[in-house]
């Protein structure tokens, strides 16, 4: 088949990887892509929440599958404008993707379907802030009710702070702490049945020991050698098929990408929030773990016959990933900067590790920062220690002035085995 697949970070090298190695992919276009990308797929030139441009590139490109990676796009309804030219796509409509674009309707979906969650307030002036903040007080978590690209939740014990990123926004959640680990789990859904991946753990602050203010994820790992072997079918009976039920139920199924941000409480699972799409850093770890094709897995999620897929396979083998980040990030990033020692992570740590690019491009021949989060460096090995020491052995080889990386990715988790 011809899979086009929109986007330009490491989730969608990640995504582009996997369905590179798979046998049944004909042609991979991409679609703007970055400089990593370059390398296993065609780029195309597209305006990313343009659906119009992007299902006219999808026909004239004879796309037999369309993989939208991004949020924003599926907000915006790309994955709809596809599906009106009959070409199949990976991704919920642009009503179901509400369930990320906005808090306040993920918490309406979660109260219908009898999900466990923190409780929380809806809040749009001042004096709901404040009373929201008393009413649950410290720590306080603060939530942008709309896209915030990762960032736009603050957790901290200081009023100030807390009320004045709440003021900043236009609608906000706030809601109690919920305490204990946190899990990623993704299923892929065509909008009856749900089938889950492996449990991923990432790594939201940007300095070592969750120091240093939230960022877009600084790193992950899968497997998790803590967590409860029931974990995955316990969230997919509580948590994922209720959530695709109730979405059915309202007349907005969903299909694509069902994201569950977990807290093991010691209450029990509560959902921090859901994504509609693939997370990253997340996706880097989880793909480089499953063995089934994931074209095929993708396609079946978007003509609806999930049902009839063989039980996925799975590595064995643990996966870490690192970010490398630009000066400055999660503020405004410095780019430019031109990246060294690619080639020498291709020649020496291949094949358990690998980098994938987030924020580059090309500058002649040259690879150079384009973004917050320039590359993730992936390694698996036969558990977390051997992964984590292939990482960051790769990572070493590669030169950015002035960027930064978090050093315990998947330490203590290691350190338990």
């Amino acid at each position: 088949m011809k899979v086009l697949l929109i986007g330009n970070g490491a989730r969608e090298h990640a995504l582009c990887r996997s369905l590179s190695l798979d046998p049944d992919v004909t042609a991979l276009y991409c679609a703007p892509g970055n400089a990593g990308i370059a390398e296993v797929a065609e780029l195309h030139h597209v305006d990313p929440l343009d659906g119009g441009a992007v299902s006219a590139l999808a026909v004239e490109l004879g796309a037999d599958l369309v993989v939208v990676g991004p949020e924003a796009p599926l907000v915006a309804g790309v994955a709809d404008a596809v599906r009106a030219v009959g070409i199949p796509v990976f991704g919920p409509s642009g009503e179901a993707a509400q369930l990320e674009g906005s808090k306040a309707f993920a918490k309406d979906v979660m109260a219908g379907a009898g999900v466990p969650t923190a409780r929380s307030y809806v809040c749009t002036t001042p004096a709901e802030v404040d009373e929201a903040l008393d009413a649950f007080g410290a720590p306080y978590v603060v939530k942008d009710d709309g896209l915030a690209a990762g960032k736009g939740v603050v957790v901290t014990d200081d009023l100030a702070i807390a009320a004045a990123h709440a003021n900043s926004c236009d609608r906000v959640v706030i809601e109690e702490f919920l305490d204990g680990p946190e899990v990623s789990l993704f299923a892929i859904t065509d909008g009856v049945t749900v089938l889950p991946l492996q449990p991923a753990q990432d790594f939201k602050r940007a300095l070592d020991d969750d120091e240093g203010p939230n960022t877009g994820g600084m790193g992950a790992y899968s497997p998790l050698p803590w967590a409860d072997p029931k974990l995955v079918e316990e969230v997919l009976q509580t948590v994922l098929q209720p959530t695709v039920d109730e979405l059915r139920r309202r007349g907005t199924p969903f299909s694509g990408l069902l994201y569950a941000g977990l807290a093991i409480t010691s209450r029990g699972v509560r959902v921090i929030e859901f994504n509609a799409r693939f997370g990253d850093p997340e996706t880097q770890v989880v793909l480089a773990r499953l063995k089934t094709p994931l074209a095929g897995i993708l396609l079946a999620a978007a003509n609806g016959t999930l049902a009839d897929l063989e039980p996925l396979r799975w590595s064995d083998d643990a996966a870490v990933t690192v970010v490398i980040a630009s000066h400055n990030y999660p503020g405004t990033p410095r780019t430019g900067d031109p990246i060294t020692g690619l080639a020498d992570v291709a020649v020496q740590d291949a094949p358990h590790a690998y980098v994938l690019h987030a924020g580059t491009k090309h500058d002649g021949d040259a690879v150079v920062s384009a973004g917050g989060r320039v590359l993730s460096v992936t390694a698996t090995g036969k558990n977390l220690t051997q992964a984590r020491d292939r990482a960051y052995t790769a990572l070493g080889r590669i030169h950015l002035d002035g960027s930064q990386h978090r050093t315990d990715i998947a330490a203590k988790a290691a350190a338990g085995e």
